[in-house]
């Protein structure tokens, strides 16, 4: 089998990651900050590495700010609807998810927050006059893809935080699919991501970092092993947002993920999926008719592709590719948004092909092989 949907979850995961999910459930997957005893104890403590490895992983000064989460959905719907005021202003990329779009909209018919999508091209960059206008309104919160899970185009997440930063807007980055891949040039007042697509880790397992200053309200209430005295939620971080028992084997998991990344380098994994894009990218647009959007070969992206093809019914092209054994994605990839500011919507959206570390090349030229059988 041959897998190329790593944007929706990395396959397989690093080494060591399987290994230290069942060591921690073999070996007592505890309930950390919920007693004194030997088990407990070595819970709290792998808990507590986990954290520090994810925080030094992306550079974040403070681990106690950076908040685990079942995935990047619930970190944004953290920052999101924690921050937000009512009747508030949100300005946000035409690129977003509907991890993004969809706690939006509900603020939008709840609450009354307005919203200013900017226009963003297929390269990730935003329409001038829009993102002007945009931040000329001070909105409350800029909300920002750091890459598009359709294009694989890097989004210039540099620029609009300095930007924002001269007018005093903070800026939520959802890093769900540049983190693991590609250096962050800022960490926001919000950093939402995701711990099972480049970072290699777990399902289930994700986090929200916390910028100066930046403290949402709380989504969920419950036991925290601290403060137990109080009937109310801690305010002490991280526990004020981590309620109820951690996925600790999922986190296991990710500290193994995570140590593979830092052993291995980011120069390097950027260095290996930048070479098989490109070949993968320069043998797609060999092919008749098929069209590749978003960055070129050569340029800075993220190992994400996606293709139409005007008279090929895109759903089949992926059945005969399932047929000999190629994963991808095909439709919208839960962004109706960015497809419409492709103008792939109408079509049904695109032929997603999303190599990742441990892809070979032996396998990129079986699929362009694959490709060209089927299409001619």
């Amino acid at each position: 089998m041959i897998y190329l949907d790593n944007a929706a979850t990395s396959h397989p995961k690093a080494p060591g990651v399987s290994a230290a999910v069942a060591r921690c459930l073999d070996e007592g997957a505890c309930s950390p900050g919920r007693g004194s005893h030997p088990l407990a104890l070595a819970a709290s403590r792998l808990l507590f590495e986990a954290r520090e490895a994810c925080a030094g992983f992306l550079g974040a000064p403070h681990a106690e700010r950076l908040i685990f989460t079942p995935n990047a959905t619930m970190a944004l719907n953290l920052a999101l609807l924690g921050s937000v005021p009512p009747g508030g202003l949100v300005a946000l990329s035409s690129l977003e998810h509907n991890a993004v779009m969809r706690p939006l909209r509900h603020l939008e018919a709840t609450q009354g927050v307005r919203l200013m999508v900017i226009p963003f091209d297929a390269y990730g960059r935003p329409e001038p006059a829009g993102l002007r206008e945009a931040l000329d309104q001070h909105p409350d919160l800029f909300v920002l893809t750091t890459a598009s899970n359709v294009t694989g185009a890097l989004t210039p997440v540099a620029e609009i935080e300095e930007q924002c930063a001269r007018r005093g807007i903070p800026l939520c980055l959802d890093a769900s699919q540049s983190v693991g891949h590609h250096p962050l040039p800022t960490l926001g007042q919000f950093l939402c991501f995701s711990g099972h697509k480049g970072l290699l880790g777990p399902a289930g397992t994700g986090g929200l970092l916390l910028g100066p200053g930046a403290l949402p309200e709380p989504l969920l209430f419950g036991g925290t092993g601290s403060s137990s005295e109080r009937e109310v939620q801690p305010d002490i971080l991280p526990d004020r947002f981590e309620p109820g028992t951690p996925n600790l084997p999922g986190l296991a998991g990710l500290q193994a993920a995570l140590q593979f990344l830092a052993a291995t380098g980011l120069s390097a994994i950027q260095a290996q999926e930048a070479a098989l894009c490109d070949e993968l990218q320069r043998g797609l647009q060999a092919l008749p008719g098929v069209v590749v959007h978003g960055p070129g070969p050569g340029q800075p992206r993220i190992p994400v592709l996606s293709l139409t093809l005007p008279d090929r019914d895109l759903g089949e092209l992926a059945l005969e590719l399932d047929r000999r054994g190629i994963c991808t994605r095909v439709g919208l990839h839960c962004a109706p948004a960015a497809h419409r500011s492709l103008g792939t919507f109408a079509g049904g959206g695109t032929l997603r092909l999303s190599p990742g570390f441990f892809t070979t090349p032996q396998e990129i030229r079986a699929t362009l092989e694959a490709m060209e059988a089927i299409l001619t």
